[in-house]
């Protein structure tokens, strides 16, 4: 009678292991790895988006708010399963090396230059960020960079190559590694000068003393894409997951959702919605 009770308890244990084990794989497949901007996180946008996303499909999404180059990193690695990132020139790499499978224009804002209202580098209205980075430079004026290979970063670095001026060991240049929202808090300290996407600072406008000097130029576009993980690379990628992410990323709702954001609060969007458009369209 004991071998038979104790054979039927290791029988129920087996099962309750399998049960558990189905469990965890069930778990794994509907969680979702997202690396994306610090701006589409300090703007508050994912706070609403990713809740109507989970409600929907009944994936959880872990979402990880790095540069768009550290994103990019980790879908290299197969550490994402799907990146939200602004930094056009890399995001091409990446699909040209086949990391991969789908890359889909999603939204745009732009990027302003901001910096004490004393402005000492006197770039306010100028119409050129090249010109105000080149003004800068002759004025040694404090320029506070992300310095963390973000694509904010990627423009800021695309700009001085227009200025054509020397900055990185120089004294006024100062890199933070830190996220937009963490190095506009830095400019606003230190008084200085820094790029930033307009969402962020929007979001962040009333506990800055930091105004807005040069806007407008068509460099300054900020454009956003969303890019699945190629599953070839990486088996264990969540790409049903991912194309799911995707799809709502530039769904009409999503797309509607995107263009009212921000309104209510700052009286603008902080992001325009572009699914569908061409990218030589946007800003004009």
């Amino acid at each position: 009678m004991k071998k038979l009770w104790y054979s039927a308890f290791i029988f129920l244990g087996i099962l309750a292991l399998l049960a558990g084990g189905s469990s965890v794989t069930q778990a794994q497949e509907k969680t979702l790895i997202l690396a994306t901007t610090t701006s589409t996180q300090d703007t508050g946008l994912l706070d609403v988006l990713i809740p109507i996303f989970e409600k929907k499909t009944g994936y959880f999404v872990k979402t990880i708010a790095v540069g768009s180059g550290q994103a990019m990193t980790m879908g290299q690695k197969g550490e994402a399963d799907v990146l939200l990132v602004h930094s056009p020139a890399a995001e091409k790499k990446f699909m040209e090396d086949g990391f991969g499978v789908s890359r889909r224009l999603v939204m745009h804002n732009d990027y302003v230059i901001v910096g004490p209202a004393e402005d000492p580098a006197k770039i306010k209205g100028l119409k050129s960020g090249g010109e105000a980075f080149k003004k800068m430079a002759a004025a040694q004026a404090l320029f506070v960079s992300r310095g963390d290979n973000s694509g904010t970063h990627s423009k800021e670095k695309e700009i001085w190559k227009v200025a054509g001026n020397k900055y990185e060991g120089e004294k006024w240049y100062q890199q933070t590694g830190l996220g937009m929202g963490q190095t506009l808090n830095v400019a606003a300290e230190k008084k200085g000068y820094t790029l930033t996407d307009r969402g962020t600072y929007l979001a962040l406008a009333k506990t800055l003393k930091l105004s807005i000097l040069v806007e407008g130029d068509a460099v300054l576009l900020n454009i956003y894409h969303v890019m699945e993980v190629n599953p070839q690379k990486w088996p264990k990628a969540n790409i049903a997951g991912a194309k799911a992410f995707a799809d709502f990323m530039v769904s009409k709702e999503t797309q509607e959702i995107i263009k009212t954001f921000g309104v209510d609060k700052y009286g603008s969007p902080l992001f325009f919605p572009d699914a569908g458009k061409k990218v030589e369209d946007l800003g004009k």
